[in-house]
Parts: structure tokens; sequence; C-alpha cells
């Protein structure tokens, strides 16, 4: 797998004020650490990691859990950062908000520099706060969205996705949410081994990929192909038919060349790779979530024998069905 960056160094800041979740600082950076220590086992050659916890002042930070935290730097003296994390904060934001009006300007700069933000929880409400969102989705912790959109009216406010993406700004409205989108980070900078890994890892009981939990804007009109989309749905609908891409192109009016060539062009992926990933996400589901045999998992989504299953399960997430079972359940009921 090809890295996605030829960068030799990434640049992730964490913004620290008071009274943040400690855990929407920790957890990224570990995951983070995860997939860079994956890949560079894997070739040498694969970008660091620059690391560093940012603030206003070099003072200790007294986060919810009253761990203090110590930043590396202050945001003045800080290194150009590819990405910056804005922890979430306990209850009220506007009272801290208040107290940071140089954190405000600095997002924006860097943000107009380059940096790609992720704002988690009631973080999202900085990146509010700098103007950055300003008629673009962003999404927040539930318990404040009611506040949010007194505060921010110009924000096209998305409380019914835990995740958001606009241009370079990600926001995530659960810790959950978080993790999903540094494992999308890690998949952008080092591949899809590394961030399976990751995933495996961390994060098994995140229910859906990056991709089917976010709100991306301008979608639609990067898609604009009525009938793949048409197909895309029957394919999410379909996962136990065992038509062929032929057949299913035939179905639909076209040639199985035609369907390949404007599927790709309309999604980016190949059709086979597209119904694969279905396949085997509703694996992932039904392997955690009920105590069907891999057999009968097998005809759920498509395939008649089992083995043919275990190949594809194995192929793209180098583990078996079995395996992944007793890891998920593991993880989820002891």
């Amino acid at each position: 797998m090809p890295l996605k960056t030829s960068r030799k160094t990434v640049n992730v800041a964490l913004v620290l004020y008071d009274h943040m979740l400690a855990t929407s600082v920790s957890l990224p950076i570990e995951m983070l650490r995860a997939g860079e220590a994956f890949a560079r086992r894997e070739d040498r050659r694969s970008p660091k990691l620059s690391i560093e916890m940012v603030s206003e002042l070099l003072a200790p930070v007294r986060t919810r859990a009253l761990i203090k935290l110590y930043p590396d730097k202050d945001i003045e003296h800080a290194q150009s950062p590819d990405y910056i994390f804005i922890p979430s904060l306990w209850r009220n934001p506007r009272p801290i908000i208040k107290k940071h009006p140089k954190v405000v300007s600095w997002l924006n700069s860097m943000w107009q520099q380059g940096s790609t933000l992720i704002g988690g929880g009631t973080g999202v409400c900085f990146i509010a706060e700098s103007g950055l969102l300003d008629h673009h989705p962003a999404t927040t912790h539930w318990h404040y969205v009611d506040q949010f959109k007194r505060n921010y009216p110009q924000v096209e406010l998305k409380p019914d996705f835990f995740i958001t993406q606009s241009e370079r700004i990600y926001c995530a409205a659960s810790l959950n949410a978080l993790a999903d989108i540094t494992v999308h980070i890690i998949h952008q900078t080092y591949g899809e081994s590394a961030a399976q890994h990751v995933e495996r890892n961390f994060s098994h009981e995140i229910r859906k990929p990056y991709e089917e939990q976010r709100y991306l804007e301008g979608a639609v009109d990067r898609h604009p192909d009525e009938l793949i989309t048409q197909i895309q749905f029957w394919m999410r609908t379909n996962l136990s038919s065992t038509l062929s891409l032929t057949e299913l192109a035939l179905q639909f009016g076209i040639s199985h060349r035609t369907f390949s060539r404007r599927f790709k062009n309309a999604t980016g992926v190949k059709a086979s790779h597209y119904w694969q990933k279905l396949r085997v996400e509703m694996v992932k589901d039904l392997l955690s979530a009920s105590n069907l045999s891999i057999q009968e998992i097998a005809f759920q989504v498509g395939y008649q024998e089992q083995g043919q299953l275990t190949r594809l399960f194995k192929k793209q997430l180098k583990i078996t069905p079995t395996d992944y079972r007793a890891m998920v359940r593991k993880k989820l009921f002891n």
C-alpha cells in the first residue's frame, strides 16, 4: 500500500485550555502514534509525527479530570501544524472561549495558512467563534445543539450527523466520532493497513466507517450521476443478491463497460471494490451483534460458500471472521 503523503514529517498540534476533556487529547495522540509505529515498521520512509501540545500561555492546564497537562509551546512559538485538534469542553464552553481570544485568532490564521482543523464536541465552538464555519456545515455535542444554534446562527448545524467535513475542517459530535476521524487521518497519512491496525486495537466498537457517518459538504455536487446513486442505493439494500456486476448493469439498462466507467468516475472507486466493502461492513456488524454462523452470514451477504467470505474478509482486514468475532466480543462484553 503506497503512502498517502510524501511529506517526511507530519506536524500535529493539540490545543490545551482549562476544563477540557483529557481524553479528547490523549486518544488522538495514542492512535496517531500507533499508526506511525505500524507504518514505520513496514517502511522506514513513512512520515514521522511531530506532536506538540500548545496553549496561550506556557503554564499547566487543568483538565476536567483534574489531570494537569503541560504545553510544549505557546501558540506564538508553535510549529506550523498540518493538523490541529481542538478538544471538547465540559458543559458550557462560552466562558472558556471568552478567555481565549488569541486561540480563536490563531486557529483562523493557521487555517488560512493551510492547516486542517479537527474540533471535538463543544471544542467546535472555538472554530465557530473564528467565523470559519459561517455558511458551512458543522456538528457538536448533542447537549449543546440549541445553544450552538443561538450563538452561531450563520453555521449550518447538522445535529443528526456525528461527523461533518467542510474543506479542511472536521467536526466530531462525540469521542467515538473523534476516533473515527483520527482513523481517517491515519488512512490518509499512512495507508489502509495502518488505519486497520489502529482500528483493530483501539476502536472496533465504532459502528460504521468514517465515510458513512459524515456529512460531506458538496458531496452531491461532486457526484451528480443520478443513475449511479440509484445503483449504490440498490447495492446497499440488496447485499444478499448473487447478481454479477454485469447482470446488475443490465438490470439498470446499461452495459457493463459503461457501468464500470460511470461508477468509477462518480465515486472514485471500482464498483466491485465498493460492493465488497459494503459486504465486509455488514459482516462486521453481524459478527459482533448476532449469533449467526459464518456460513449463515455468508448467505446474508451474497456468498454461497463460507470460504469465499473468509478469503475476502481476511484480504481486507488481515483477520479471519472467527478471530474478528472473538476479538470484538471480548472487547464488547468482558
